[in-house]
């Protein structure tokens, strides 16, 4: 009895639910008419999916679509890749109808931080990068970074300020040669300048120091030139190791005198100093600058910005604009960017393993 009481006629309750339940058919109506109801939004969807691909393909081919391009430059404003940024991108957007570039300065970590922005962009165009080798890939060594040095879309390179030794016009270093003789004599107390660690004036002076033999120096690392020259003047370190282009106009000047140069062949706007290769060391350093993309831009969005940039290079209104402000031009477009980065690279990581820099 206590069994019937808790579970009730099972019957009766069987009874109750067969009555209560809806008749088949009028389920059946129910459902053709939902689905009557909801088939024209069904094809109204379908139809403008099919609309809508056209329409997506259209708006990716038509790049870049009167869309503002961000180009990216991981270091201040009027320094020497921002200015070379400056004065190229209007020059590619006037061969590239549509094309809108706005330079955005991100700065931070020597670099790092604007040139993690580019390579993490979407690869659609409408991110590029300007950019500085070695520097690129020595940060790689250096740190922790979110991006791989050599899996830039490489589009062109259009700078190349070679690196060299620039002391204050009374510094009783009279050239290389007795430069080294005094590093040499004087271990663990010569000083020299760069624009910062792992700079490519930075490798350069680690080069030199392990292809010399001499002594490692005293680095005293600046946040740029700007900051660097007014010291240098003061003679608050031995020399620095900076690029050409730098002390141009104070060597013309005579406030500074330049020993050498580490550039292939002496660039014509210092035709007096010496190549280091004349004094018989193989040592080329400079500072390789150029715009990239993310990984992965598409080809057809490449090759547009290969085309409009090696013109632009070319274009004698840009060389004129580049002399004024000296800046020693190579180009190098596409694959053969990608080529000397490589080049690069494999001299970076050679040095780093026989001699690592840490400051």
């Amino acid at each position: 009895m206590r069994g019937a009481r808790a579970w009730g006629n099972p019957w009766a309750a069987a009874r109750k639910s067969f009555h209560s339940a809806p008749d088949p058919g009028q389920a059946w109506a129910k459902k053709k008419n939902w689905e009557d109801k909801l088939m024209p939004t069904r094809r109204s969807f379908a139809a403008l999916a099919g609309l809508a691909m056209p329409s997506l393909v259209q708006a990716q081919t038509a790049w870049p679509n009167d869309k503002p391009v961000e180009v990216i430059v991981p270091f201040p404003a009027g320094g020497g890749v921002d200015v070379m940024t400056r004065l190229i991108m209007p020059l590619v957007a006037n061969r590239i109808p549509g094309m809108r570039p706005v330079v955005l300065n991100r700065t931070g970590a020597s670099g790092q931080i604007g040139m993690e922005a580019t390579f993490n962009a979407a690869p659609d165009g409408y991110t590029l990068g300007a950019t500085t080798l070695p520097a690129q890939n020595s940060i790689a060594l250096e740190r922790p970074v979110r991006f791989r040095p050599l899996d830039f879309t490489f589009l062109a390179n259009i700078v190349e300020d070679g690196n060299c030794f620039y002391v204050r016009q009374e510094s009783p270093i009279r050239d290389v040669a007795h430069l080294i003789e005094l590093a040499r004599a004087r271990p663990g107390q010569m000083t020299f300048a760069t624009t910062g660690i792992g700079s490519d004036d930075h490798i350069f002076m680690v080069g030199f120091e392990a292809a010399t033999g001499i002594p490692p120096m005293i680095h005293i690392p600046f946040a740029g030139a700007a900051p660097l020259i007014p010291q240098l003047l003061g003679g608050h370190f031995d020399l620095a190791a900076i690029n050409v282009g730098d002390c141009l106009a104070l060597k013309r000047e005579g406030k500074v005198r330049c020993l050498a140069q580490a550039n292939r062949v002496r660039w014509s706007e210092a035709a007096d100093v010496p190549t280091l290769r004349e004094l018989g060391f193989d040592i080329v350093y400079g500072a390789s600058r150029g715009i990239v993309g993310p990984p992965g831009l598409p080809r057809a969005i490449a090759e547009r910005l290969e085309n409009a940039l090696r013109e632009s290079i070319a274009d004698p209104a840009f060389t004129r604009e580049a002399e004024r402000q000296l800046m020693p031009l190579r180009a190098a477009v596409g694959r053969d960017y990608a080529a000397m980065a490589g080049e690069i690279d494999q001299r970076v990581q050679a040095l780093w393993r026989a001699r690592p820099w840490r400051g």
